[in-house]
């Protein structure tokens, strides 16, 4: 019977479950959300700060918790290396068998003792770890959030650089466009200018440079300014040509035609004061636009002025004087010199100076056949003598005088009468102030075809002072 029994106990021996290490440790962490080594470290300090204050353990049961910790922290216990006890030290004892009743469980089955002991002994340590848990993951979502906001705020600067890095070379490239455009003016009109400079300032370079300089950057004001009404009268055309398309009646078409005749006056006014600058045009900021032309009839084009100075004002002065050049321009008003062209010339010749003050001057050209050649002055509150030709009582704003006695006197009222369908006019000089005061301003411009110059004397800026005039003009081959 006794062999029975043990080869029953052979063939039925007791099943302990044995659990490996790393199945112990992947169970305790699905069971507690937190790895076994998080969770045995926050069981063994809940145990040291909570022990005989929210938990009143037995003896035992804190002699199996000690020999848990002890086996955790170094092993099985070794009594050849352990040190002695005292003969009274009974606690010592007690501990030493507690942690040697442990045999050779591993740390890892040790700390999981712990941390089922502790557990089931004090049911607040389970709401404690939960607490511990969510905290943890309120802290892994904020570090989420922070990180998704600084990546977020780096894509943010990212953006703002690739901006920046858009704009700057933006910048650049319209900075080069402009230098670009700078360099080709200053390339055509250096040498004018240059000249004109050593005209001013003989021997002095430094104040020839920042004349040329001064002047260089005016052109380049005067030509954007001149691109852009380009613009607008080309933009205006394209807008006049729908219209035509969508409406067909007479009164639109008339309006077109209109507008195209107005474009390519002003194309050729375009031409004249942005290709070939006269130098002696920069002096100060123009007050004034051209006149355009709103007539039908296209006009042919019209070569450059030939201008100079020279010094001998006094003695110009006194022979103008002398042939009846001489009048007073009168503090805001423009005096018009009309010159009619003549059958055996080719080209006009003008000469002008005043006294003590500058004047404003420019040529115009008027494509209109002149009933006379005498050569008229015409004084208006404007710089632009058909300004109140639209008036019902137009004389009592312009006075004009002939300069032949012989002239008939009707002739002016005349033309202001026939002008009311406003002939083609030309720009040639625009109205700049010139410092003719300290020296004779000359021209010559040779004949664009049959027509009246128009040699205007603006004095409208001057509030307060009049201006005397000399003057000459005269035809040559």
């Amino acid at each position: 019977m006794a062999n029975k029994r043990e080869v029953n106990q052979k063939v039925n021996p007791i099943k302990v479950p044995l659990e490996t290490d790393q199945g112990i440790l992947q169970s305790e962490e699905s069971k507690w959300g937190l790895p076994l080594k998080e969770v045995y470290k926050h069981g063994l300090f809940f145990y040291k700060d909570k022990e005989g204050k929210a938990m009143h353990l037995s003896y035992e049961d804190r002699l199996k918790l000690v020999a848990y910790t002890q086996q955790a922290a170094h092993g099985p216990l070794d009594p050849n290396s352990a040190p002695p006890l005292g003969v009274l030290d009974v606690i010592g004892r007690d501990r030493r068998a507690a942690w040697q009743a442990l045999g050779q469980m591993s740390q890892v089955q040790a700390m999981a003792g712990f941390i089922h002991t502790l557990d089931r002994l004090c049911p607040l340590f389970k709401p404690y770890l939960e607490a511990i848990q969510k905290d943890l993951e309120n802290k892994k979502q904020q570090e989420l959030k922070r990180a998704e906001e600084e990546k977020a705020h780096m894509e943010l600067q990212n953006r703002i650089i690739v901006e920046k890095q858009k704009q700057e070379s933006a910048v650049v490239t319209e900075e080069q466009q402009v230098q670009r455009i700078k360099d080709a003016l200053n390339a055509q009109t250096y040498e004018q200018f240059l000249q004109y400079a050593q005209q001013q300032y003989p021997g002095n370079f430094d104040q020839q440079a920042i004349l040329i300089r001064q002047l260089q950057d005016q052109h380049y004001q005067q030509y954007i300014q001149q691109l852009a009404v380009d613009q607008r009268l080309a933009n205006s055309n394209i807008k006049c040509k729908d219209s035509d398309d969508e409406n067909d009646n007479e009164k639109e078409e008339k309006d077109c035609n209109l507008n195209d005749s107005e474009l390519a006056a002003t194309d050729n006014k375009s031409m004249q004061t942005s290709e070939k600058i006269d130098i002696n045009d920069y002096n100060e900021e123009s007050r004034g636009e051209e006149e355009e032309s709103d007539g039908d009839d296209l006009v042919s084009p019209v070569e450059d002025v030939r201008m100079w100075t020279r010094g001998d004002i006094v003695q110009f002065k006194e022979s103008a004087r002398a042939s009846g050049g001489r009048l007073t321009v009168g503090h805001g008003e423009t005096v018009t010199v009309r010159v009619p062209t003549h059958h055996r010339a080719r080209c006009i010749c003008y000469e002008f100076a005043t006294d003590n003050y500058d004047i404003g001057f420019g040529l115009y050209f008027e494509w209109s056949k002149s009933p006379t050649s005498d050569v008229t002055v015409v004084v208006a509150e404007s710089d632009d003598e058909y300004d109140n030709n639209d008036d019902d009582n137009d004389d009592n704003d312009d006075e004009e005088y002939t300069i032949n006695e012989s002239a008939d006197p009707e002739i002016g009222d005349e033309r202001r009468g026939a002008s009311g369908g406003r002939p083609p006019v030309s720009l040639i000089v625009p109205i700049y102030r010139r410092d003719c005061h300290t020296q004779v301003y000359a021209g010559s411009h040779t004949y664009p075809g049959e027509g009246v110059y128009l040699l205007k004397f603006d004095n409208t800026y001057s509030l307060w002072r009049s201006k005397t005039l000399y003057y000459k003009v005269y035809y040559t081959q």
